[in-house]
């Protein structure tokens, strides 16, 4: 790293912060998951990995929002588990962010590519 510069890893961490949120409500358009299979999904992608001590203040913070509601299951192995699933406002901030976040790629893809 130069001086002055920023590492990969504060990188990363500093543009995982703006989008995971959406990146979990995205995870969940298809259907509801419980936690662990959240943080496993989102660890797939090399640049999304992320702890479950940042993924469970987060999935907090989007159930006050209204933005995914939760249901406690009983788990065929081990204890209960709390499925998460979008909401209709969830639904809605992901269709706006998608639409928001496809300009904005290509604004910074443009900017990048010295267009």
């Amino acid at each position: 790293m130069e001086p002055g510069g920023t590492g990969k890893e504060e990188l990363l961490t500093q543009l995982r912060r703006g989008v995971l949120e959406y990146c979990v409500l995205a995870l969940l358009r298809d259907g509801e998951q419980y936690g662990v299979e959240l943080a496993r999904r989102l660890g797939a992608a090399d640049a999304l990995t992320t702890s479950e001590g940042t993924l469970y203040p987060l999935l907090s913070r989007l159930r006050r929002r209204g933005l995914v509601s939760t249901e406690w299951r009983e788990s065929p192995a081990g204890p209960p588990r709390r499925y998460y699933r979008l909401t209709p406002d969830g639904q809605s901030t992901l269709a706006s962010f998608s639409a928001e976040w496809a300009t904005f790629r290509r604004a910074v893809d443009q900017l990048m590519e010295g267009e």
